[in-house]
């Protein structure tokens, strides 16, 4: 047992408050549980609106770090009542993990990445889910796919991923890398997102300065390309995702 912060340390993702008023996170560190180099592997908890605090979940709680270890992201509660997740390394192969849990602090590890050679199907999942109307959910990974760059990813409710698209297919990767932050839906049916590397221009960093994207749910995918006005007056390297306003922009 890990003798320090049991109850979770370096909360880095915000609250959702489920349908039963109670609000649930993250703990990036801390927990009852130790993964070297790190002093806890993180936690899943609830905080009810007077302040009552309970750890649901402490990773790394079972042999190899099967159940994943230091969640990044926040949660999502889905249609069906449960709590989802990632994790942004463990579960059996090292590569992260989709998870759920029941309001009441019951885990099952979904998916675990990087079950494709070479992480084919994504590795380092850093963002929250996105759940759409038909159930499914949406997520990036920020490493790994076809090229080792990040992928988006959607994966069932019970688990069966399908991998839409491999960042870095283009030459250059003109089409971007590294998805860090979490996909938005807009309106329009499409997802939006960001990748903080790639793109059309340099700078300087060969490596590319980040875009804007928009994939369509089967997979298909433009995007912008920043550092595209001269001296970078357009920006470079976005970490974070993106929010639909009321007037449709992004």
């Amino acid at each position: 047992m890990y003798g320090g912060c049991a109850d979770g340390e370096f909360p880095l993702a915000g609250l959702v408050q489920a349908n039963n008023g109670d609000l649930y996170g993250t703990t990036y560190g801390g927990g009852a549980d130790a993964c070297s180099p790190n002093p806890g592997c993180g936690t899943v908890f609830r905080i009810i609106p007077s302040g009552t605090f309970t750890t649901l979940y402490s990773f790394c709680s079972q042999s190899g770090c099967a159940d994943g270890e230091l969640p990044l992201a926040g949660l999502v509660q889905a249609s069906n009542g449960d709590l989802y997740g990632t994790t942004s390394q463990g579960g059996a192969n090292g590569g992260g993990t989709v998870f759920k849990i029941t309001a009441g602090g019951a885990l099952m590890t979904l998916y675990t990445f990087c079950s494709q050679d070479e992480c084919f199907d994504g590795g380092s999942p850093y963002a929250a889910l996105v759940q759409t109307t038909n159930g499914d959910l949406y997520g990036t990974t920020g490493y790994g796919g076809a090229n080792g760059r990040g992928t988006v990813f959607k994966v069932t409710p019970s688990g069966v991923l399908r991998t839409l698209y491999s960042f870095c297919s283009q030459s250059g990767c003109t089409d971007g890398g590294n998805p860090y932050a979490a996909l938005v839906q807009a309106t329009d049916g499409n997802f939006f997102g960001t990748t903080f590397s790639g793109g059309a221009n340099a700078c300087p960093d060969p490596v590319g300065c980040g875009t804007v994207f928009r994939i369509t749910p089967t997979g298909a995918l433009t995007l912008y390309s920043f550092c595209f006005q001269s001296g970078c007056t357009d920006g470079e390297f976005p970490f974070a995702g993106l929010a639909q306003a009321t007037n449709g922009k992004l």
